[in-house]
């Protein structure tokens, strides 16, 4: 789905703060405290929503770890000024960062930068980040694009809610693009901070050893082309991240900062993110740090962290992968071609995007659509989508008249999961636009106020169109060739 290189920045840089916090707490949560005087780490017994027996602890890092082996801090540069850390903050972090290394299994020699903000000059920095490379003429296509799946209307303000959401709860992040890292000035360092700064300076290690922006091809430019590969890295990224937390966590985490973590927990509150559309609390938060974590754990399970860092030299291209880690690498989505609906429509319509739909947003359309009477059972709608083996999709639109024209053709594993699908779709459609219009030879229409609803069952291959009228969709489905 195209809107996932609109949130690069978003996704990972300052939402990815509050998001961690969320799920971590609710890990923290679940499991049992053992606080200890003999120690000055609390001992967690994980349960099913931590880590997996087999992730051991690693040792502690001896207190005489060499001086060189520690990266040094002193001063950092402020964007409009230069500020001190103070020194107790430059040590708990230095020390945090050794751990993580250590935890991690990645080294490096170069510094991170500290760069000490002010609460507004953060958010203020985060939104000139974003906003440079989003316009609001940008988030309006998007919300065309999500409009046409039934995933919001299509005049929601998709960039008034990325500003509020960047304003509501940041407490610092890793800029890969700047190669260095923000921290909230005068926000307090205890173990919610401690904690997100173990995430984030997981971040700047695989920068720093794997290139994000380059290396691995995840910059906005390449995820315009192709939103599937990138939702997948950000998964790996978000995954790794996570597992590097949960287990400096169990290895380091005082008994204090335990406590400062349920502290926050117990008076934590995200009104923006709370009233935020369904498919993208889930998208936001439940993809790139629920799944892509339990991605990264498969992995850890096989072949520990040398197996993760494996998947950054041959990084994961769907959705599918990470929703079932069993299947990377070996399978591969299937490329699907379309036609050019242009020549087709005429004049006054223009191509705001074509890219892939991937599994993820299989599932978000049918189980977290805008229309909550329409939505299928979460389960139900998993099984529907997980047949998926490759799709392409176009949406057009007239400004002129304010249509909209989408197209999506999907190929499926084998023809009784394109069976499976299709059946899954026309409750999911009946529920969203009414009793079909037309119904037969494996073909059925809905006729509503938003438009025509097209759909095919073509063997392993199903056709999805919405457009203004049945012409309009007929003529659309005489362009695609048999399979």
């Amino acid at each position: 789905m195209g809107i996932i290189s609109k949130r690069l920045l978003f996704s990972c840089l300052a939402f990815g703060i509050t998001a961690c916090l969320c799920l971590s707490l609710l890990s923290i949560a679940a499991v049992t405290v053992l606080l200890t005087t003999s120690n000055e780490s609390a001992s967690l017994l994980p349960t099913a929503t931590m880590l997996s027996p087999s992730h051991t602890p690693y040792p502690l890092i001896p207190t005489s770890t060499p001086a060189a082996e520690v990266l040094p801090t002193s001063e950092v540069a402020h964007p409009t000024s230069t500020t001190v850390l103070p020194e107790e903050l430059s040590i708990q972090m230095d020390e945090i960062e050794s751990q993580v290394s250590e935890l991690r299994g990645l080294h490096t020699g170069n510094q991170v930068p500290r760069n000490l903000l002010t609460q507004d000059q953060l958010q203020q920095q985060v939104l000139t980040d974003f906003m440079k490379d989003y316009t609001a003429e940008e988030a309006r296509d998007d919300a065309i694009e999500l409009a046409a799946f039934g995933l919001l209307e299509s005049d929601f303000d998709l960039y008034k809610l990325y500003v509020d959401l960047f304003t509501e709860q940041i407490a610092g992040y890793y800029d890969h693009e700047k190669d260095s890292m923000y921290i909230v000035q005068g926000s307090g360092f205890n173990g919610f901070e401690r904690e997100t700064y173990s995430h984030e300076y997981t971040h700047a290690l695989q920068d720093q050893t794997y290139d994000i922006e380059k290396g691995l091809n995840w910059n906005d430019e390449a995820c315009d082309l192709d939103t599937e590969r990138c939702a997948a890295i950000q998964a790996l990224l978000e995954g790794d991240a996570r597992l590097t937390e949960s287990q400096w966590l169990n290895t380091y985490a005082s008994p204090q900062d335990i406590q400062d973590i349920l502290d926050f927990y117990s008076t934590f509150e995200s009104p923006v993110y709370d009233t935020t559309p369904a498919f993208l609390q889930q998208d936001f938060i439940v993809f790139p740090y629920e799944k892509g974590l339990a991605f990264v754990e498969y992995l850890y399970d096989e072949g520990g962290w040398r197996a993760v860092d494996e998947a950054y030299h041959s990084p994961p291209v769907s959705t599918e992968q990470i929703l079932h880690p069993e299947r990377y690498p070996s399978d591969q989505p299937k490329q699907v071609d379309i036609p050019d609906l242009l020549p087709v429509l005429g004049e006054g319509w223009r191509e705001v995007t074509q890219n892939t739909h991937g599994e993820w947003y299989t599932y978000l359309t049918l189980a977290y659509g805008l229309d909550s009477s329409a939505r299928l059972d979460p389960e139900n709608a998993s099984q529907a989508a997980e047949g998926w083996g490759g799709d392409s999709y176009t949406v057009l639109y007239n400004d002129n008249t304010d249509e909209t024209v989408m197209l999506l053709v999907t190929n499926w594993d084998t023809d009784r999961e394109s069976r499976q699908f299709a059946e899954a779709f026309k409750e999911y459609a009946s529920g969203r636009f009414g009793s079909p219009h037309v119904e037969g030879n494996n073909l059925t229409s809905w006729e509503s106020a938003e438009g025509n609803t097209l759909f095919k069952l073509d063997g392993a291959r199903t056709i999805w169109i919405f457009a203004p009228d049945t012409s309009t969709a007929e003529t659309i489905l005489g362009t695609l060739s048999t399979p």
